[in-house]
């Protein structure tokens, strides 16, 4: 058989193209997984375990446990308050205990914490002094407690700016050689916000170590989820900065503790920001101000009502030989001598002085402020004498 000029070219191996390489996909190891990682079945039991996402220590989840118990009851407490009209708000966190404790728990003391208002549980699973948490929704200052001493933000009620804070903060921190991790809590509808965009932008392009933890508890305010984002979920805006996301069971404590501690560490190694998102829901309405029948109907709260993290966590323990009634109990006890301190010292009146209104505006008072302050206090002067 004769083989024509252009068969032969064709066979001939010179002619070949070589074989097309796979481009790399800039997206591996971003995606956050499909379903929300998840570790125990809403009735408590144990999932197969993960190499990913190892069981945290049961001493750790025990601790988990007292805090969250202590928090709800601290939540409870506060919301009483507001009724008593000792707080002027009060943004209730039940339903989040897992997300609140699991954030912290996850942290050294030296870490920081950026905090949004309803935080309060979080703050005080921190150990600070729940009257210094409730300063701010007293009314008394705008921040109760050392933000330095304490390496804990004041808490934030503008949405999304102490996302911008955290990432200069950690930056700072990093780049005079410290391994300080800041954890950002913030909810769903922050990140509609400028200002979420703009921190983790710098957090990702600089590396500053980071941990962005979405509460996405279904609805800012009124508004539900479907009205803010169109992505499959919210861990799914961090592919768009570069930095690695996940979700998570928010009402699963052993997952968001699991999730949180990786997070961290992801940061602490110098690999920059990580993005985790918390699906979970707020049994009560956005604050005491607020009407929550109006946007959800009771099927939907009863249905999230069955997913306590507290029942699950308790119902693990138990299984555990970690947890057994008198320890139930004991607890219980702390949480309630807890509420009744706190009761205790809300209900006493505070010294307010006028002319702390001068203070901590500036590390030095400029002319004008303090002409303004003497000002004030001639005129208090003038009352005092009036009085007398």
């Amino acid at each position: 058989m004769t083989t024509t000029p252009q068969a032969a070219r064709r066979a001939s191996p010179r002619s070949r193209r070589p074989a097309t390489r796979t481009a790399p996909n800039p997206a591996a190891g971003l995606l956050p997984e499909a379903e929300p990682v998840r570790l125990l079945n809403p009735d408590g039991t144990l999932l197969p375990s993960r190499a990913d996402y190892p069981e945290p220590p049961v001493e750790a989840l025990r601790e988990m446990y007292r805090r969250m118990v202590v928090g709800r009851r601290f939540d409870a407490q506060a919301t009483a308050l507001t009724k008593q009209g000792r707080l002027a708000v009060y943004p209730s966190s039940r339903g989040q205990e897992a997300c609140q404790v699991g954030g912290v728990l996850a942290l050294r003391d030296d870490d920081w914490v950026f905090p949004t208002y309803r935080e309060s549980m979080a703050l005080t699973a921190r150990g600070i002094d729940p009257v210094e948490v409730l300063t701010l929704l007293r009314g008394d200052w705008h921040c109760g407690y050392d933000p330095a001493a304490r390496r804990t933000a004041p808490q934030c009620t503008p949405l999304a700016t102490q996302c911008v804070h955290a990432a200069g903060l950690a930056y700072g921190e990093s780049y005079q050689g410290r391994d300080t991790v800041a954890l950002v809590y913030i909810g769903d509808g922050a990140t509609s916000e400028g200002d979420f965009h703009e921190g983790v932008n710098f957090a990702a392009v600089f590396k500053a170590p980071v941990v962005y933890f979405v509460q996405n508890n279904r609805y800012a305010i009124s508004v539900p989820l479907s009205r803010q984002t169109a992505a499959p979920s919210l861990a799914y805006k961090g592919v768009g900065y570069g930095i690695p996301s996940e979700q998570v069971d928010g009402n699963d404590p052993m997952a968001v503790l699991a999730v949180l501690t990786r997070a961290v560490a992801h940061a602490r190694a110098g690999k920059g920001p990580f993005l985790v998102e918390a699906h979970t829901y707020r049994m009560e309405p956005h604050t005491n101000a607020d009407d929550a029948s109006r946007y959800r109907d009771a099927d939907e709260v009863e249905a999230w009502r069955e997913r306590d993290p507290l029942t699950r966590l308790e119902t693990y323990l138990r299984g555990r030989e970690a947890l057994d009634d008198a320890a139930v109990a004991d607890i219980a006890e702390q949480a309630e001598t807890y509420a009744a301190q706190l009761r205790d010292r809300m209900n006493s009146q505070p010294t307010v002085d006028p002319l702390s209104l001068f203070e901590h505006v500036y590390a030095e008072p400029t002319a004008q402020l303090v002409e303004q302050r003497e000002q004030v206090r001639a005129e208090l002067d003038a009352a005092a004498e009036g009085d007398a």
